[in-house]
């Protein structure tokens, strides 16, 4: 149970006959500050904008600007009367979680009911035509659009295109399956205590939604529609972004939020309805009206809401210098635990007149107290992430992201598995260093759009909020681009060669994920990379070319340069800086060079592919080695997949290698399978492994953390895979050693200054073993060495080939586990190991 979830059981409160519910929800606040994970100083910031309370209370800090409620011209044509009447009676029954505060608190208890009919009265007499929405090839406009929303389309654009990042889904909706990431699957397997250890709480946590009032006793069809269309007609603050909506998307939207079951429970709406009568024959009044627009400026609506000819009144304190402590204040601190209702009531008595109520918890009360003794905030770019809710979809600096139980409602179009990094608002760390800022401001200005296969849509923001973020990130990431060596290296070839040589190294491996000037392999989903040089600082560019890994937690983009070498020797001459310059020259130039060779060639090609004189390598879907998978083909007629994901080896097999049409046209096509017969499965789970004892079964998952570093290139074509786990570097090798033969070497080398672990270390040669098997041991011709091996039912032979003076003289263990066995090693975390294995089938 959460801290606010208790505290709420507790804490509704009896004013007069009004039950004031929860105190205000802020998405930021709730989700970060009630767990620690930001300071008290910019919770108590957040909470001040989202209050309004510089409205009133004049400040210094422009950070603190007051968010402000909707402008109410036109509110009567928008919003339904006895509804109004009811929210100014009881702002946070109506709506659990407003910002509104109670401003008849200062008022008699006798007078509230008759002060709330005036100013609704004053407010429903303010009537506004909604705009003219013109139509177009691309936005068609049917007359009376309004009426003619399909809810069941609207729910579907409801999960998809983002409200779902904020607000509640419909826990019936379904969504197409998507396979958990690594780092989703290790927060299952954790325990409370070990995530905080990590610093993964807030990665797994699951946080509340903003909540929406009983939308159907809010709005008409119309006014709800025309709200989707344009929020910050009415709502300049932007705290409700634009989605982009077509006239038709908003009509079916709204059908979908005004439908019969959207939401607050019967017993809070029964007593809604207990406490008001109708309010039609009271609202044309013009003597009720003229009392509202007076209680309008006496209690400071004005303050917050814009009316034309109505001037705001500030208060003569300003903010910094406010006592929250008095009974004078407009904050009412909330008990934790009170013994008796009365403990909760303010004291009206003492309030001045037009001075509003905020019940606060006391976490509220302590954080805006933190802020108001606080000065100028160093961190002006963070505090409008959190008071726009950014982190709702995008994290930065390990804070925010989409939430684990939201993630599922990402999706891509057609539903094709891209994994996160396709399907997922993108990071927000490093991305002053990463972007331009004249592509920030077209990303929200709404022009700036290169996922269009993901459905969710970045929502366009007002232009007073988004104008200075390009200058805040690109000040906060160090906005100075320094030399790139693509700058220092052009004198070494001239430009033709340079283009010529990146159109190559993009026909080696982008084009098998992005599309490039509109074009691309058929099925292909990936961003465009026209205008990249445009989009992406060129000094972020070039490093990120070099090593994505390093630039990219968990990104898909493979390395191309391990360790900053150049795995295609026979392009200018294998020289990494001037194969990097070559790339970011055809990129800066692709509106007028010709597309990579094989978007414009492979599909007169065959497809299978046949290994003649060296390996062929080929990144794909497989269904044994998953989405990240790696396929090595041998002329020697042996081939096997890696699974660059699981860092594991996921298959072998004979004969035929694979067909590549799946991957290069087809992408929403089946995974890969392999061409030939033979074929054998790897267990799945690590190489290696800290078991607690014998019995202690081996992991599906890796109890050690994983990171794949890309792969190297021999000079005869076969690969080195390179990869973290846990406390070890690997270097894992495979070839065929000859027609029957893949050999598989692995150096095992301990990173300095690791720990002692606390469970032993093993590794697992070989699994899936009769439960008779022996270990065969034989001499080998050189008397240093000695070879051990075991056969499995299916007739593949694993051998192990040591140093006879190492070690791992001790074979290990074969011990049973289920209906086979499996052949494990003791390792030593203290020492660097050389392993060969070699499989025969």
């Amino acid at each position: 149970m959460t801290a606010r979830i208790a505290f709420l059981l507790g804490s509704c409160l009896t004013i007069g006959n009004l039950v004031a519910a929860d105190p205000p929800f802020i998405a930021a606040f709730e989700r970060f500050a009630r767990h620690g994970d930001i300071d008290p100083i910019a919770a108590g910031s957040v909470l001040t904008s989202e209050l309004s309370c510089t409205a009133c209370h004049a400040s210094s800090r422009e950070s603190l600007q007051a968010k402000r409620g909707p402008i109410l011209d036109g509110v009567g044509s928008r919003l339904k009367a006895d509804w109004l009447l009811r929210f100014l009676l009881s702002p946070s029954v109506e709506k659990h979680g407003t910002t509104m505060p109670d401003v008849l608190s200062s008022l008699p208890e006798h007078e509230q009911r008759s002060a709330a009919e005036a100013l609704a009265a004053f407010l429903i007499s303010m009537k506004q035509t909604f705009p003219d929405i013109k139509a177009s090839g691309a936005n068609p406009v049917p007359s009376e659009f309004w009426t003619r929303g399909d809810a069941a389309r609207g729910r579907t654009l409801y999960h998809q295109i983002g409200c779902v990042a904020c607000h509640a889904a419909d826990e019936s909706y379904d969504v197409v399956a998507v396979k958990p990431s690594p780092l989703d699957e290790m927060l299952d397997q954790l325990e409370p205590d070990e995530l905080k250890e990590l610093g993964l709480s807030s990665a797994a946590r699951r946080f509340e939604s903003v909540s929406l009032p009983k939308l159907a006793e809010k709005y008409t069809s119309e006014s709800l529609t025309f709200f989707l269309l344009n929020p910050e007609h009415t709502r300049p603050s932007g705290r409700m972004p634009n989605l982009q909506l077509q006239a038709v998307d908003a009509a079916d939207v709204a059908a979908w939020l005004l439908r019969s079951d959207n939401g607050n429970d019967a017993e809070h709406s029964n007593a809604r309805r207990t406490n008001a009568t109708p309010f039609a024959d009271k609202q044309l009044d013009p003597n009720l009206m003229q009392r509202g627009r007076e209680l309008f400026v006496q209690l400071r609506c004005v303050n917050c809401h814009e009316v034309k000819g109505i001037t705001a009144k500030p208060a003569a304190v300003a903010f910094e210098e406010l006592d929250l402590t008095t009974k004078h204040s407009c904050v009412h601190p909330m008990k934790d635990s009170p013994s008796s209702a009365g403990e909760g009531v303010p004291d009206n008595s003492v309030r001045k007149a037009g001075q509003p109520v905020f019940v606060l918890d006391p976490l509220q009360t302590q954080a805006l107290t933190a802020a108001k003794s606080a000065g100028q905030s160093s961190d002006v770019l963070n505090l409008r992430l959190l008071q726009h809710n950014c982190y709702a979809c995008h994290d930065r600096n390990t804070l925010g992201g989409v939430g684990r139980d939201r993630k599922p409602y990402f999706e891509t179009v057609g539903g094709i598995d891209i994994g996160d990094e396709g399907r997922l608002p993108p990071t927000l760390t490093g991305v002053g260093k990463r972007l331009t800022t004249n592509w920030m401001s077209s990303v929200f200005n709404g022009k700036g759009v290169i996922r269009p296969h993901m459905t969710i849509r970045m929502p366009v923001f007002p232009s007073e909020v988004t104008k200075p973020l390009p200058g805040l990130m690109a000040a906060a990431d160090g906005q100075e681009s320094k030399p790139i060596a693509a700058d220092q290296v052009f004198a070494k070839a001239n430009r033709d060669e340079l283009l010529k040589a990146g159109r190559q190294l993009m026909d080696m491996g982008c084009v098998q994920c992005h599309s490039f000037k509109g074009e691309a392999l058929p099925g292909v989903v990936g961003v465009d990379l026209e205008g990249a040089t445009q989009r992406l600082r060129a000094d972020w560019l070039h490093d990120f070319l070099k090593d994505p890994g390093a630039l990219k937690a968990r990104t898909r983009m493979p390395t191309f340069f391990p360790s900053g070498r150049s795995q295609n020797p026979e392009v200018l001459g294998g020289d990494t800086e001037l194969q990097l310059a070559a790339m970011h020259a055809y990129l800066s130039d692709l509106a007028n060079q010709p597309l990579p060779a094989k978007i414009e060639e492979a599909r007169s090609k065959n497809y299978e592919l046949i290994p003649v004189d060296r390996p062929i390598i080929l990144r794909t879907f497989m269904p044994s080695a998953g989405t990240h998978a790696i396929a090595v083909g041998h002329p020697q007629k042996l081939h096997f997949a890696f699974d660059a994901e699981q860092v594991r080896l996921a298959e072998i097999w004979t004969g035929r290698f694979l067909d590549a049409e799946g991957t290069w046209f087809v992408r929403s096509a089946p995974p890969a399978s392999p061409l030939g017969e033979r074929r054998y499965q790897m267990t799945s789970g690590p190489l290696v492994a800290q078991l607690k004892d014998l019995e202690t079964p081996w992991p599906e998952l890796p109890n050690l953390p994983i990171k794949f570093r890309g792969y190297r290139v021999n000079k005869a074509g076969d690969p080195s895979f390179l990869y973290d786990l846990g406390p070890f570097e690997i270097t894992d090798y495979i070839t065929a050693s000859d027609e029957h033969t893949l050999r598989r070497t692995l150096s095992i080398r301990t990173k300095r200054s690791t720990p002692e672990l606390n469970d032993q270390l093993w590794f697992r040669v070989a699994s899936n073993l009769p439960l008779t098997t022996t270990l065969m041991a034989s001499a080998s011709t050189d008397s240093n060495s000695v070879g051990y091996t075991v056969t499995n039912s299916d007739g593949l032979s694993v051998s192990l080939q040591t140093s006879a003076r190492s070690t791992l003289t001790n074979v290990g263990q074969l011990r049973t586990m289920g209906e086979s066995a499996e052949w494990i090693l003791p390792v030593s975390s203290r020492d660097d190991l050389s392993l060969e294995l070699d499989y025969r089938w």
